[in-house]
């Protein structure tokens, strides 16, 4: 290891020490086997809420990824831009730990001028990054983990969750009191591929979510559908590779040129939305939904001056077929064909597209079992949203139902609605987390009062262990 980056772990292992109060433990002993928090997903959400709860002595915690070890995780797969979006400045994982910050990594991996030079951190950076965060910080990562199902453990006095994952050794239930879901983008639903698009063949329907041959698109015409970052950087890749043509087909009459997660980045913002009334959460939310982001500049730039690509706007799909070995794709801009579609159409909040949350998606509130829009204010993806206690917690929709649900919590982009930027995001990380992980310290310590009540009246331990004489004052004369 580098130097720099040695004496940068020494100053980790020194700054916990100087900020590790109160030390003691305070989790009761769980049962042989038995979890206190399972966490679903070692990206970066997960590991910082593992860091998070360790912090909080939390230690009887496992994280469960279905990725092998050494990386192969959203910013090694599917995340195909050559840098983040987020400023290269956020903090977020580190949670106040200056050491642990993305600046000190990058400053004692290359140096201050090459930090200063930096304009935004790579994305395989970022996650060499992730990687020394949870090397350095010792995290349990347990890799090729893939969540089946979640149920009720056997009954026994406390209440359990049966977590079932295939491995590759076999199928294999973890009990856990609480499990946290850092599934990113797509945790609470699945990308979207929507009508009429998936009534093509598959082989000719691509998504920018998912493994991509973009070196089998040498010479092929391509559509896009979709003006999102992700469109433009798979787009990017694939006239990298030698696609033949590129034609962008985008809804919207102009293209966005506002991101709102640049005003989001503040502390009212990320610090206080949470505690909104459901009305104005609703209007913050649904306009930011409706608004959208621009791509990046950086993506904007990859492919502005190929002759290759094409953009037209005003151009919504409203019919596919295919025609002569292509595919066509017909909108109020005329009919387009190419030989396959790349779809940078995003994702669908839909629980029951989990099959570890099928069983009892019904079962989940939602914003629209909770909250009544005023006229003209409707947003179905904001309704679809779930509707989570201040834990992040899921809530039942008929109560005694699904009585596990308030002991999943959801930290997905799905969480957006209900506890603002502070689920599957870099920027919000710094005050989600650790929302999170004190609403599972509370429940926890809700659940054990009576166990710490009785270790409180047990208590025996001396302070004042000066020897102390008992003498007794003489007894007043009864004739005075």
């Amino acid at each position: 290891m580098p130097e720099p980056l040695a004496t940068l772990e020494q100053a980790v292992r020194q700054q916990l020490a100087l900020l590790d109060y109160p030390a003691p433990d305070w989790m009761p002993a769980s049962a042989e086997g038995v979890l206190d928090v399972a966490i679903i997903g070692a990206g970066q959400t997960g590991l910082a809420t593992a860091f998070g709860l360790r912090r909080q002595k939390v230690g009887n915690i496992a994280l469960f990824d279905a990725a092998p070890p050494g990386g192969t995780g959203v910013w090694t797969t599917f995340a195909r831009m050559r840098t983040l979006r987020t400023p290269k400045h956020v903090t977020g994982p580190d949670l106040g730990v200056p050491a642990l910050t993305p600046r000190a990594f990058f400053t004692a991996r290359d140096g201050v001028e090459a930090w200063d030079r930096l304009h935004k951190i790579g994305r395989a950076d970022w996650q060499r990054y992730l990687d020394w965060y949870a090397a350095v910080l010792d995290l349990p990562v347990r890799h090729e983990h893939r969540l089946l199902e979640i149920a009720p453990a056997a009954a026994g006095p406390a209440v359990l969750l049966a977590l079932r994952f295939a491995t590759p050794e076999g199928e294999r239930v973890i009990r856990a009191r609480r499990l946290v879901l850092a599934t990113g983008m797509d945790g609470a639903g699945a990308w979207a591929v929507p009508p009429p698009f998936d009534r093509l063949p598959k082989d000719r329907v691509l998504h920018t979510a998912e493994a991509i041959d973009f070196a089998a698109l040498a010479g092929k015409s391509l559509l896009v559908v979709g003006a999102g970052a992700s469109a433009f950087d798979n787009l990017a890749v694939a006239l990298e590779a030698g696609a033949g043509s590129a034609t962008m087909l985008v809804r919207r009459q102009r293209m966005p040129r506002v991101n709102p997660f640049r005003w989001m980045e503040q502390a009212g913002y990320l610090g206080q939305y949470h505690a909104l009334p459901d009305l104005l959460k609703w209007r913050f939310t649904r306009h930011i939904f409706e608004l959208n982001q621009p791509p990046p500049q950086e993506s904007w730039n990859r492919v502005c001056d190929d002759p290759r690509f094409r953009l037209v706007m005003g151009a919504p799909v409203d019919a596919v077929r295919e025609a002569e070995g292509q595919v066509v794709l017909e909108t109020p801009r005329g009919a387009f064909r190419a030989d396959a579609v790349l779809l940078g159409t995003g994702f669908v909040i839909d629980h029951a597209l989990r099959p570890e949350l099928a069983p009892f998606a019904r079962q989940i509130r939602l914003w629209s079992d909770a909250f009544a829009p005023p006229p003209g204010e409707e947003s179905a993806v904001c309704a679809a949203s779930p509707y989570l206690s201040d834990d992040f917690s899921f809530q039942e929709k008929t109560p005694g139902a699904a009585p596990l649900l308030p002991r999943i919590h959801c930290m997905t982009y799905a969480a957006t609605l209900s506890m603002g930027l502070s689920g599957a995001s870099i920027s919000g990380m710094k005050y989600g987390v650790p929302r999170l992980v004190d609403g599972i310290c509370r429940a926890f310590w809700r659940e054990d009062a009576e166990r710490h009540l009785a270790a409180l009246r047990a208590f025996d331990l001396p302070e004042l262990t000066s020897a102390i004489p008992q003498e007794l004052p003489d007894a007043p004369d009864a004739t005075e």
